[in-house]
């Protein structure tokens, strides 16, 4: 029966997206928008999720230099993200049936020598980035910009169908995938090969994987392994956002981070959170290109 099921899903995921990607990118923000729109008003517990995180954050985000005034409340903020959402989800659609060229060509880069730097080393490159613009697009796009394979840290589809076609469609883009359960060990053999992985790592972690930072005003708990990774192996880090510019998306290597030099945990707690400002900055100067939907503070206690 399961079996079944999730074949049926599949299938539906499929004809989903295929029927999406068959519209014109000229009216894909406008269906997009829409999408977004129709899932804010009909997910009450993601909306009140979101609008609940950006209030707790607002008056952090709004005392910071990189606050640029667009919005003014934390529910313009969650409409705006959940329609940048719904656009992504029509974007994802088009480069999951190879129809994305066009909106990779189209991207923006800025800082690409930042990434060259740290390439020139020798030693691979960790790309630290959180769920920003559309985070799947700017996956997908290094090979065509930077002329490297990706490995991206995934999370495995519990239907296994699904995460076939899934896994095909990324793979047409010339990513590879490593999944995010028993992933150290593969991610240490695609550095000491000089390969390049992308890990997105601005959610919730448990205690036993974590940093206790400061994110946005409040104690959060940080995924740890960005700085363990480059302590035990010398890769570079670096971090990169993409954020959307009406029809265009830009994409921003950040200059590579020098890690503090001390391997206790009070250092890697310093260089996560070192990491977490990068982040911090950009979701102030770009609020809606955010995903506030998840519960980034739990565990980790009131606001501060």
């Amino acid at each position: 029966m399961k079996k079944t099921v999730w074949l049926v899903q599949a299938a539906l995921f499929y004809l989903f997206t295929a029927v999406v990607a068959a519209f014109p990118r000229s009216l894909s923000a406008r269906i997009g928008r829409n999408i977004g729109a129709f899932l804010f008003n009909v997910l009450h517990s993601r909306r009140e999720i979101a609008i609940d995180n950006i209030r707790h954050a607002l008056p952090f985000m709004t005392r910071h230099p990189a606050w640029t005034g667009q919005y003014e409340t934390a529910e313009e903020i969650a409409s705006a993200t959940f329609k940048n959402l719904g656009i992504s989800i029509v974007e994802v659609c088009r480069l999951y049936h190879g129809k994305g060229n066009d909106l990779i060509e189209s991207m923006v880069v800025n800082g690409l020598d930042n990434f060259r730097n740290a390439r020139d080393k020798g030693r691979g490159v960790l790309c630290v980035s959180g769920h920003c613009g559309n985070w799947e697009l700017i996956s997908l796009s290094f090979k065509r910009h930077l002329d490297e394979n990706c490995w991206a840290i995934a999370r495995k589809q519990n239907n296994p169908y699904l995460n076939a076609i899934i896994e095909k469609m990324r793979m047409g883009y010339g990513n590879k995938v490593i999944y995010n359960k028993a992933a150290l060990r593969p991610i240490l053999s695609v550095i000491k090969s000089k390969g390049v992985i992308g890990m997105l790592s601005d959610q919730a972690v448990f205690e036993d994987n974590g940093a206790l930072i400061e994110f946005l005003g409040r104690k959060a708990w940080a995924n740890k392994a960005p700085a363990v990774i480059a302590h035990k192996t010398g890769v570079p880090i670096i971090s990169v956002f993409g954020y959307r510019d009406g029809d265009r998306h830009i994409l921003s290597f950040y200059p590579e981070y020098e890690l503090c030099g001390d391997r206790s945990e009070a250092g890697v707690g310093q260089d996560i959170q070192a990491l977490a400002r990068c982040l911090e900055e950009f979701v102030c100067a770009h609020p809606a290109d955010w995903y506030w939907v998840h519960r980034r503070w739990k565990r980790a206690g009131e606001a501060v």
